[in-house]
């Protein structure tokens, strides 16, 4: 009788390193697919302030675009200083809502709005923006309403108020501005908040409804948050708090669309409030 024999059957033991060897290759892979995703293309940024009221209210998040202005060493994750300057540089719109490095750390992630372009001369006057010797037309629409919650107060008392459904609510003056557009592009439509002078943010000795006129130098921008009275931009300087002349240098992305939006009310370990806390109507929104 014949023997039948059979091929060796590899050890079980040889097959482990080569499961972990394409483990840890799929890990690597991914973590430098999701860095130029980020890096390059989206990015996700928060909302914790009001300063952008009507457009952009606390517990917001959105996503940016990242490579319409350039890529810079603030675009890699954790601002890793690999590049030598911004690459494929493009100065941003008029109107356009940006995120930067603030000044002077230039660590902490801002937004705001593009009001003033290199060259451009900016002036409050009486509470109203002027740009290059022209007013922006401003008008008075419906008030702006947005529900009290966890992520939202009031400014002062008296713009709190009760709807019929006894829902609590901050009721403010709402304006529809026009920006001239950017050269060789449209005027831009925008709606802003305006308390009055007798409550904008409490400089001592400096009224921001009335400014000296500002020039904006070379390679910088002037940035302004919708909130015009809640909000400290280009107008006030470093030492107040403000960010003066923002470095082009200095930009992350473009706002361009709401991925989801949240009133602050959510428990972690209630999964149920992940969705009562949405703010539905929100979410989807451009800009």
């Amino acid at each position: 009788m014949t023997e039948q024999t059979t091929p060796d059957s590899p050890p079980a033991a040889a097959a482990k390193p080569k499961e972990e060897e394409s483990f840890w290759a799929f890990l690597v892979k991914l973590v430098l697919i999701v860095g130029i995703f980020r890096s390059l293309i989206f990015s996700p940024f928060n909302i914790p302030s009001e300063s952008m009221l009507p457009g952009l209210v606390d517990g917001d998040y959105l996503l940016a675009a990242k490579w319409p202005y350039g890529i810079s060493n603030y675009s890699l994750p954790f601002s890793l200083p690999l590049l030598p300057g911004k690459i494929f540089a493009h100065q941003p719109l008029r109107g356009d809502i940006v995120i930067f490095k603030a000044p002077p750390g230039n660590d902490v992630d801002w937004i705001k709005r593009v009001i003033g372009l290199p060259g451009d001369i900016v002036q409050m006057k009486d509470g109203v923006l002027w740009i290059n010797g022209k007013a922006v037309p401003k008008q008075r629409i419906e008030d702006f309403e947005v529900a009290v919650s966890p992520n939202t107060h009031c400014y002062a008392p008296d713009f709190q108020k009760t709807r019929a459904d006894g829902t609590v609510v901050c009721r403010y003056p709402q304006f529809h501005e026009t920006l001239p557009g950017s050269p060789g592009q449209p005027d831009k439509d925008i709606k802003v908040l305006d308390f009055g002078a007798e409550k904008q943010n409490p400089i001592p000795g400096f009224d921001a409804d009335n400014t000296p006129p500002y020039v904006v130098p070379e390679a910088t921008l002037f940035l302004m948050g919708d909130n015009r009275d809640n909000s400290m931009d280009s107008r006030f300087a470093v030492a107040d708090g403000g960010i003066s002349f923002v470095p082009q240098a200095n930009l992350v992305g473009r706002a361009t669309i709401m991925m989801w939006s949240t009133d602050g009310s959510a428990v972690w370990y209630e999964p149920w409030t992940w969705f009562t806390a949405a703010r539905a109507g929100r979410i989807g929104h451009t800009f």
